[in-house]
């Protein structure tokens, strides 16, 4: 079974700050993964929207290790905003010190973006922190819900697959 920890940044400065701790904790830089929105996509075929594939295959990444569908969106919508995916998969304890880690950088829980309910258009644009709407998860020490592991008061996500 692999353990990825997810944190997710409202910048790329943070993202990259936490990158450097990890590499400073002696985490293996080849087991992090940097998502952002990439700036500059080239068409190479006329069936081919280069955001919408990439938006699409992260989506796919997010529930092949067990991201909810409404999770998976936000994500997607927070990098489509600007905001940054860290990913750090190994070991419990790799993983486990990697998400201290991006906590201590400022890792915003994704629910803090987006609840399990679809947010309207208005919704959307209000600001980049949507109000929650809806309990996706236990509120109160460590639950687990479909392979999501989250403890409260943590912005990180673990997800064992």
């Amino acid at each position: 079974m692999s353990k990825t920890a997810v944190g997710l940044f409202e910048s790329a400065g943070l993202a990259d700050q936490a990158v450097r701790d990890l590499d400073a904790a002696a985490f293996p830089v080849k087991k992090v993964r940097i998502v952002r929105e990439p700036l500059d996509m080239a068409v190479t075929d006329v069936t081919r929207i280069p955001h919408t594939d990439f938006e699409v295959g992260l989506g796919r990444d997010l529930k092949s290790i067990g991201a909810s569908e409404a999770d998976a969106n936000a994500y997607v919508l927070a990098v489509r905003r600007g905001g940054t995916l860290l990913f750090a998969t190994g070991s419990d304890e790799e993983v486990d010190n990697a998400a201290r880690i991006m906590n201590r950088h400022g890792a915003i829980g994704v629910e803090e973006l987006v609840g399990s309910v679809p947010l309207s258009g208005e919704e959307q644009s209000e600001s980049p922190h949507l109000s929650r709407e809806a309990n996706t998860l236990a509120v109160g020490g460590t639950s687990t819900q479909t392979g999501r592991v989250r403890s409260s008061g943590d912005g990180v996500r673990m997800f064992v697959w």
